[in-house]
């Protein structure tokens, strides 16, 4: 199984925002939402957008591709809206120190 990597101090996402990390040679969209950290492939799974790029409904716990509105569930990955119907990756996250670590699931 994959380990945890550092990807971010947790001071540099706000809360309701996201940062693109790259985690072994990978990008995942970091997700700051309602006081929670989250990690998903920064792939719409309707036409590949860049899920980085879209806003955050905290609120909803959803993120929106830029480039078609899909939403994504930022717990599960699964696809809440249309066109996307596929649900895109999550991985683990954990916050320690002040240090946000992701680990990949594969």
């Amino acid at each position: 199984m994959a380990e945890f990597v550092a990807v971010a101090d947790s001071s540099e996402v706000s809360d309701g925002s996201s940062l693109l990390v790259e985690v072994e040679e990978q990008l995942i969209v970091l997700i700051h939402a309602a006081g929670h950290f989250y990690a998903l492939d920064d792939v719409c799974t309707h036409d590949g957008g860049p899920l980085s790029e879209g806003p955050i409904d905290a609120a909803a716990g959803t993120i929106a591709c830029p480039r078609h509105g899909a939403k994504f569930d930022v717990k599960t990955g699964s696809a809440v809206t249309m066109p996307a119907t596929s649900a895109t990756i999550v991985h683990e996250v954990k916050v320690e120190n002040g240090r946000v670590y992701v680990r990949l699931n594969r």
